[in-house]
């Protein structure tokens, strides 16, 4: 993608990009409910979408004896701690699992109707309407 397109539409097409990764892994969380031992995994969407922009809210580094952060070492998936904790280790709970879930596709229709808007802002000028 060009400078230019890519500077026009924004953070959308990056926030698709991380909240289609976003719903894969909550899609699995909510798949292995039933499996003991597993842990459920989830990305911090703000804090991940600010370090893939280059935008405020990620911590730097500033020494080289500082410990980078779990984000940036793991690539933002990070394991979640559980509410009310399972005798057999399984650390999902479908109650917020479906609420990540719900959320991130909420976000996820955002950006494409903000990315939406933009193309048909794109198309119109090309067409000189």
């Amino acid at each position: 993608m060009t400078n230019a397109l890519s500077a026009h539409l924004g953070i959308h097409a990056e926030a698709l990009k991380l909240g289609e990764r976003r719903g894969a892994l909550l899609a699995t969380n909510i798949a292995q409910a039933a499996t003991p031992g597993y842990k459920a995994r989830d990305i911090d969407f703000t804090t991940e979408l600010a370090r893939r922009t280059g935008g405020a809210g990620v911590l730097a580094a500033t020494h080289q004896g500082h410990i980078a952060n779990a984000a940036a070492v793991g690539g933002g998936a990070g394991y979640r701690v559980p509410v009310n904790v399972s005798l057999d280790g399984n650390t999902v709970e479908p109650a917020v699992e479906q609420v990540q879930f719900a959320e991130n596709a909420l976000r996820q229709q955002a950006s494409l109707t903000f990315l939406n808007r933009r193309i048909s802002g794109l198309m119109s000028a090309i067409r000189g309407e």
